[in-house]
């Protein structure tokens, strides 16, 4: 007897792995499981990993994108932002949801778009994840192209950037050239936790002022 996807729970904090999933069953299951979801997943050359985050996951991966918004209208950068969209590529079989990302360099080509293909479309200039619970997964990114890639985890704030078809780690990020990236993050998603959003984020705008 088949099982039904809704008939399947995964809790907050954990994963569930599926093997020699299709690229058919793949987009079945992405449309059973509707835009409107609290998991994520990762697909790739068949293994599928669904993902539920836990509720901190949640709310660093909101602090840390509304940073990155405030930075780029500030800056004057112009920026489409795609949130935990599917990327995927059917011929790569690669399938992954970051849990927040941004197009920068490439923001003209997305405008309008509701749903990236990466068949046709440029990978997101920026991907987040949150990192509490699960491990990122640098593959399907790298496979991908998406040329920068953050990891939020307890001890803070890492960039990766792709060279060569491989990630390696900085400690600047290419799309926020001479700023302090690292610290501003963990410094602000800290003072969130301590001093409430609002006056974190007045804080930070302040700081923009002040130095930028």
């Amino acid at each position: 007897m088949l099982l039904k996807l809704q008939q399947i729970i995964v809790k907050p904090g954990h994963q569930m792995l599926l093997k020699d999933i299709s690229w058919q069953q793949l987009e079945n299951i992405l449309e059973e499981m509707g835009d409107k979801r609290a998991a994520r997943i990762s697909y790739s050359n068949g293994w599928l990993e669904i993902m539920v985050p836990l509720p901190e996951h949640e709310k660093d991966k909101e602090l840390i994108g509304d940073l990155v918004k405030i930075l780029l209208e500030k800056l004057q950068i112009d920026f489409e932002p795609f949130g935990s969209s599917t990327l995927k590529n059917e011929r790569m079989r690669q399938a992954v949801e970051p849990d927040t990302s941004f197009y920068i360099q490439n923001h003209a080509a997305v405008i309008g778009k509701n749903r990236i293909d990466l068949n046709i479309d440029p990978p997101p200039d920026l991907a987040i994840e949150v990192d509490i619970t699960s491990r990122t997964r640098f593959n399907n990114y790298e496979i991908l192209g998406v040329p920068e890639l953050w990891r939020y985890t307890k001890q803070g704030l890492e960039i990766f950037v792709l060279q060569d078809g491989k990630y390696i780690q900085s400690q600047s990020s290419p799309n926020f050239f001479n700023i302090p990236i690292i610290e501003l993050v963990n410094e602000y998603v800290q003072q969130c936790l301590t001093s409430g959003r609002s006056q974190a984020m007045r804080n930070f705008r302040k700081w923009i002022e002040n130095n930028l």
